[in-house]
């Protein structure tokens, strides 16, 4: 008649991320996405380490889908220019090496993706705390350019 207790809190945790997915700002949804993608890849370590493949194999595609379908899918190549070519690859890189690590059960590949995904959070949560400069606060400090 009534539902398990997990079952309970999953639902609970459910909601609890939805009602953040809504209410966050477009930079907290990127970090809500790399904070995905290290969770199923530390899951995918966990598993490979115990031996448990298909959960293993349930976490990497977990990582990939969050990094194709939640990352690279945010890119704005036309405004992003450069840095967002260049995130792009990087992107398509961590999927490759996540499949690799998958087929040839290889730990130090998902350490890899790892830290690149922990660094480009940490970079990523840098910028959001840094407040935007106000346009032309350059050009004051630069006499040349403000007398000009």
């Amino acid at each position: 008649m009534f539902g398990t207790q997990q079952r309970g809190v999953n639902a609970y945790a459910k909601v609890g991320l939805e009602t953040g997915i809504v209410s966050a700002s477009p930079h907290k949804l990127i970090v809500m996405l790399y904070d995905g993608a290290l969770v199923a890849v530390l899951s995918a370590q966990m598993h490979m380490k115990s031996g448990n493949v298909p959960e293993k194999g349930k976490a990497i595609s977990r990582a990939i889908q969050i990094i194709d379908n939640g990352l690279r899918a945010s890119l704005d190549k036309e405004v992003g220019g450069e840095i967002a070519e260049n995130l792009d690859a990087l992107y398509e890189y961590m999927g490759a090496r996540l499949l690799a690590a998958n087929l040839n059960n290889d730990i130090t590949v998902l350490e890899e993706v790892q830290r690149l995904l922990t660094d480009l959070r940490e970079t990523w949560n840098a910028i959001g705390s840094t407040p935007a400069a106000t346009p032309g606060a350059d050009l004051k400090r630069m006499p040349s350019l403000a007398s000009a």
